[in-house]
């Protein structure tokens, strides 16, 4: 066959131009412009394509004929433009995409595809306007200006050979210093010292593979030197807390002699894991998993599942990805993700709970005063939320709790940080060391140049150049590969065969392989790599994302590699366990590394330091000034505070209901107003389960600032404040802590301030019994002369029952608020005796059902607390508490709404609540409109927090149909659900349908080669031939790439074998459905509103990008506005139902007459409805903009039924804090119409 090259431009057509619309207002605010007109162009470089080919692909994988425009050349001659692409080696999602796709219409296609984007402006603008688009739109770290003149395949590195470095063994000690600069070394002269010596010992030169895996190996970051740097001297300061510290150091040297390690180093480390140990002595941590493994902290919980109690591990772990961030906000966010997730997972734990914790500068700084070497506060942000929520979204994992904090000095370096847990039942975990004969598994994403210097670039300081020099070193993140590693470790069949596991961070294969065993033989020309040119040591350091390792018995890979194959995961056998007690690699027949463990893990130089806490200032570190003239000026001026503002526009870009999970959501009340302080969601059971995790993080860089030591202690206390108002009990909470500090210099006082952070947080372990069992240190947070405030940020877990959790919004008028306060000690100090019993007090009340909502105070004190309790349901607050005590900072007191009177002696009467919406304070009466706008309108202008859409609305009365299966009645019908590349909704679906009563099968489409693509078509064909039911479930099909949702699950559809058992299966009175992503696929194959496949023309309706232009997860009310389907058959017109949306592109649109037919015929099942329950155009009512406001139709038939709404996704106990009927129940109905049960199947 002959194939060429090619070269299309896709563009959006005039009413689908969103995208570009939306960056032209981004330019013009952010660079001071007026650009009349941008129009966006994505450009795909085809290799190897037939002409039968590329045409078959032109609308089915590069464009849609509804929305674009697909040409083969466009005219940019005399044009201004900007031409845009990815760095070679850097992971292209789109062009990965579209290759997969094209695979879909041939299997044996041999191609390969380049995207690029082309910015097109009007002629007024200039020169000097373009460079300035250029530096603000090109990140060079990522991206590069593309020459459109130039038509050729991937640039073919070189594969640079391995040297030997010759002379290496000679060098002097006054050469050790200059070669590290030289050689760009992440270590000092003292360590190269040590590899000189070990090399002189060998009697040979190293290789420079070796040189570079050592320097990994060794860096901050793998291996926590700073953390591990032995402490000879340690001085306080004179300050009025003198005393108090070398208190708590006298307390650590105490527990070091009754644990009998004084022999151990006297460093950071010692101090941050002392506290676990002593406690676990003590007998108050029992419950902690104890194994030569340590992916994540890993404690054992008790979990009801259908009435019986099962041992279950949870897991839970912290990862800082500040570095990456700055230089490169969204592959940064999204691998600081993507990497948290896989400690757990390789921890055998399905991740099934995310928190996203970050700290930004001022990000309302006009961008032309952004300091040099930076890139924009502002834009950071906005990137890196789309990062992190991006990877989050796709791969399925719920993030419920997002909080920004706001420092000036962050803009020394940026704070990223994401929490996740994961949960795996005990007996599918087997922990075992390796043996000599084992063989290493190596599967997921292949490797590339990403991410190469990774680890000792996190440990580098960050400077003016690093934007220019760290292409490299920042990964590129695969959210839809992880998925299938998420769902191989979630069959007990393949847990149950690994031996020990390790996913791929820091260091790449010399790490996470390294770290496996003590003896290994690794093969480095067996890893599996995304193109030609890759040397020895870029394949043994490479930190490409989505790889893990297993180690297995050699009986068992066959079977591992399998089930890998099964999950369409690449898998390959890489290395080989020894009992040499050395790490080897081999390239070939060459051996390139051959270093003994003894000499890896003894991790360089010893380190020394001496560290000087400083003094601290004697003020009160609680009182907060508030400016304004008047009571109302200064309330409002509180709720307009950096750090008070609601954050609802960045909150809502991350999905809080994917896992059927999510038992408390990001916002509650009637009108979802009011903020929730942590996370809590139910583990991820195959059956019904109450048991639920609780997380919360506490942090103030304030308080941090003027003392380290009171910043930690308060972040411990605020953790548990936050559990304890949600329900929670504390006493068995466990601590994760993350530690983010200036670069440590030869100034003693650096060093005091992480010293004087773990002391805080020490005595307050010791004191609570809240043990920390496991953290993550960043130790290089400097830029020039501005270090990041000191932080030791505190986040704890432990389990709660779900049906005795509560929210923050207040639940009713007539009800008494008191302030449970905890007073600090004379020092400042948390008074811990007064803060056991306060929390004691406030558990027992919620679970007696007294206490009905509660508020953990924090940044805005008890005056933030009153008016976001007070937004969600729209119940206001007679204040009786003085003014002067509504505004500072009270850690540790917790806020509460109660029937009745609290007699206790710590709870100050704070008000009463009233059916009129507003706060009073004396005689001032505050509306809560005005408040929330004063809370809302400040950060909506950097993050929108709704859209404004265009839509019309309409409505119709359809006439009432019947619906009978014309089969035999079938029990329990059976469903089949496909998985594709980036499905994430299959667990949640399959459960809704199991609790119905249908059976369900499931089966992965691989494609991974060619035969893969035809054996799965044909599973799959026989599949749908056996079921009653064909479901296709949410997520992002491929990562909804190239520039569209579903379009690879449509190229399946469309498969002619597939087509005909979809025809087949509807023709014998079989159902279809599709949910959200489903959804997309049902409407752009055909399926809706046809009936049948293949009959979509320009004038289709289609499902687009939302009006605001981002990802939205929310709850919304549906109204019934039809019942003509199985589907639909015990609803009435006119049932509202409170659904979960989760999607960036919803937005149904539709001509207005083919509206009016759908509306006629009765296939408009449900649209968006406003809180009167009317169909609405208006946002956040109608989330995304769709047209007439419908939220999901039926074809003519009533057999096939999509929507965007998760209606799979809830389950008794989830989202307590919103109101409505939540249950819908569309899966019920479709077993009843099989059933064929009279009473459920007809329209009462």
């Amino acid at each position: 066959m002959n194939t060429t090259n090619y070269r299309i431009f896709v563009e959006k057509l005039p009413r689908f131009r969103v995208e570009a619309e939306s960056l032209r207002r981004e330019l013009n605010t952010n660079l001071n412009l007026s650009l009349r007109e941008l129009r966006l162009l994505n450009v795909y470089d085809l290799f190897g394509f037939s002409r039968d080919l590329l045409e078959k692909s032109r609308y089915r994988v590069f464009g849609e004929v509804v929305t674009d425009e697909v040409s083969d050349s466009f005219d940019l001659s005399g044009r201004k433009y900007i031409a845009v692409e990815c760095l070679p080696g850097q992971f292209d999602q789109r062009a990965a995409s579209a290759v997969d796709c094209v695979r879909l219409i041939d299997p044996e296609a041999q191609v390969n595809i380049r995207s690029a984007k082309v910015l097109l402006f009007d002629d007024s603008v200039t020169e000097e306007e373009l460079a300035r688009i250029r530096h603000y739109y090109i990140n060079a770290v990522e991206s590069r200006e593309k020459d459109l003149s130039i038509l050729s395949d991937m640039e073919q590195a070189e594969v640079k050979p391995v040297r030997v470095l010759e002379g290496f063994r000679e060098m002097a000690d006054d050469e050790l210093e200059p070669y590290c600069q030289r050689m760009g070394l992440a270590m000092n002269a003292d360590d190269l010292y040590e590899v000189v010596k070990y090399f002189r010992g060998e009697g040979r030169d190293p290789y420079e593979t070796e040189l570079r895996i050592l320097d990994t190996y060794w860096s901050d970051h793998c291996r926590h030197t700073t953390f591990t740097t032995e402490l000879e001297g340690i001085t306080v300061e004179e300050s009025f807390v003198k005393d108090e510290i070398e208190d708590s150091l006298a307390l650590y040297l105490r527990i070091r002699r009754e644990l009998g390690r004084e022999h151990k180093s006297l460093c950071l480390m010692d101090i941050a894991t002392i506290g676990a140990r002593y406690l676990k002595k003590k007998g108050l941590l029992d419950d902690q998993e104890v194994s030569e493994e340590n992916n994540a902290c890993s404690i054992y919980v008790d979990v009801d599942v259908d009435g019986r109690t099962e041992k279950w591990l949870l897991q839970f772990k912290n990862e800082t990805h500040n570095h990456p961030t700055e230089i490169e906000p969204f592959g940064g966010a999204s691998t600081c993700l993507g990497g948290a997730i896989r400690d757990p997972l390789s921890g055998r734990s399905y991740v099934y709970q995310a928190m996203r914790v970050t700290g930004a500068g001022n990000i309302y700084q006009p961008v032309s005063e952004t300091m040099a070497g930076k890139l924009p506060q502002s834009v950071i942000s906005k990137k890196a939320a789309a990062g992190y929520s991006s990877y989050g979204n796709q791969i399925g994992l719920a993030t419920t709790h997002v909080r920004e904090i706001y420092h000036d000095d962050y803009v020394a370096k940026r704070l990223e940080v994401g929490a996740v847990v994961g949960a795996v039942k005990a007996e599918n975990v087997r922990r075992e060391r390796p043996a000599s004969g084992d063989r290493i598994i190596m599967f997921g994403g292949r490797t590339g140049r990403d991410g190469i210097g990774g680890a000792t670039g996190s440990s580098k300081e960050h400077n003016a150049k690093s934007l220019e020099t760290c292409g490299s070193e920042v990964q590129k993140g695969n959210a839809p590969e992880e998925r299938k590693l998420e769902r191989l470790f979630r069959r007990p069949e393949v847990t149950r065969l690994i031996k020990k596991s390790n996913d791929f961070g820091a260091g790449g294969v010399s790490v996470a392989i390294g770290e496996l065993a003590d003896g290994l033989d690794i093969y480095l020309d067996r890893v599996k790599t995304k193109y030609s040119g890759l040397n020895p040591t870029e394949l043994a350091i490479s930190e490409s994302q989505e790889r893990m390792s297993v180690v297995v018995e050699a009986k068992d890979m066959e079977e591992f590699m399998r089930y890998c194959r099964e999950e369409n995961i690449e898998a390959v056998h890489v290395a080989d366990v020894t009992d040499t007690g050395r790490m080897r690699m081999f390239n070939g027949d060459r051996k390139v590394v051959d270093l003994s463990r003894e000499f890896i893990d003894s991790a360089g130089a010893k380190h020394y330091a001496e560290a000087k806490v400083g003094a601290v200032e004697h003020c009160n570190p609680f009182a907060r000034k508030i400016e304004g003239e008047t009571v109302a000026d200064r309330f409002a001026a509180n709720l307009k505070d950096n750090n008070v503002v609601s954050q609802r526009g960045l909150i809502e870009m991350f999905d809080s209901t994917i896992g059927r999970s999510t038992v408390l959501m990001p916002f509650g009340g009637r009108t979802q107003r009011s903020e929730t302080q942590v996370s809590v969601q139910k583990l991820p059971t195959d059956g019904y389960t109450d048991t639920a995790s609780v997380m919360a993080f506490g942090y103030n860089p304030f308080v941090a600032k003027w003392s380290p030591y009171h910043g930690a202690a308060y972040a411990v206390v605020e953790a548990a404040a936050k559990v304890v108002a949600a329900g929670g009990r504390y006493e068995k909470m466990r601590y994760s802590y993350q530690e983010y500090f200036e670069r440590m210099t030869k100034d003693a006082e650096s060093w005091g301030k992480p010293l004087s952070a773990l002391l805080g947080a020490l005595k307050m372990q010791v004191e609570l019994g809240l043990p920390s069992i496991g953290g993550k240190d960043s130790m290089s947070g400097t830029f020039q002369h501005i270090n990041v405030p000191p932080m030791l940020m505190a986040f704890g877990i432990t389990t709660v029952d779900a049906r005795t959790v509560i929210s923050t919004d207040l639940k009713g008028a007539g009800h008494r608020l008191y302030l449970v306060r905890h007073t600090p000690r004379e020092n400042w100090m948390p008074d811990t005796a007064q803060l056991k019993r306060n929390f004691a007090f406030v558990s027992d009340e919620i679970a007696s059902g007294k206490i009905l909502s509660a508020w953990s105070v924090g940044f805005g004190g008890v005056a933030e607390g009153l008016a976001k309790m007070a937004f969600g349901n729209g119940i206001g607050v007679e204040v009786k508490m003085e003014e002067s005590k509504l505004y500072d900072y009270a850690y540790g007191s917790i806020l509460v709404e109660c029937e009745g009177t609290l007699e206790y002696p710590t709870a100050e009467l704070v008000g009463f609540t009233v059916a009129d919406e507003a706060i009073t304070i004396g005689e001032v009466r505050m509306p809560l409109e005005e408040l929330y706008r004063a809370n809302t309108e400040k950060f909506a202008a950097v993050y929108p927090d709704k859209g404004h859409n265009m839509a019309e609305v309409m409505v119709a009365e359809p006439a009432v149909r019947h619906f009978t299966y014309p089969g035999e009645a079938v029990e329990h019908p059976l469903v089949y659900i496909p998985v594709f590349p980036g499905t994430n909704c299959d667990y949640d679906t399959a459960k809704a349908f199991r609790r119905a009563g249908a059976e369900v099968e499931m089966s992965v489409l691989c494609n991974i080669a060619g035969d893969d693509i035809l054996r799965s078509i044909a599973e799959m064909k026989e599949h749908i031939r056996r079921a009653q039911i064909f479901v296709l479930s949410g997520g992002f099909s491929s990562g909804d790439e190239p520039d569209g949702s579903a379009k690879f699950i449509v190229n399946v559809l469309n498969n002619k074998d597939i087509s005909e058992e979809i025809h087949a299966l509807l023709d014998r009175g079989g159902l279809i459905l599709g949910i959200c992503n489903g959804f997309q696929a049902l409407v752009k194959s055909g399926l809706l509103p046809y009936g049948r496949l293949g009959m979509v023309t320009k004038e289709s309706p289609t499902l687009f990008r939302n009006d605001i232009n981002r990802h939205i997860s929310q709850i919304v009310t549906t109204r019934v506005a039809s019942v003509n389907s199985p589907w639909l058959s015990s609803f009435h017109v006119g049932d509202l139902h409170s659904i979960a949306v989760s999607h960036g592109e919803g937005k149904f649109v539709v001509s207005e007459k083919l509206a009016r037919e759908l509306f006629d015929g009765g296939q408009v099942a449900f649209q968006y409805a406003d809180a009167e329950g009317h169909p609405t155009a208006e946002a956040p009512f109608n989330p995304n903009g769709s047209s007439y406001a419908i939220e999901g139709i039926v074809s003519k038939d009533g057999q096939i039924l999509g929507k965007m709404g998760h209606t799979e996704r809830y389950e008794e106990n989830l989202y307590k804090n919103i109101a409505g009927n939540k249950r819908q129940s569309i899966f019920e109905n479709a077993v009843a119409y099989f059933r064929k049960s009279e009473d459920t199947t007809s329209n009462k």
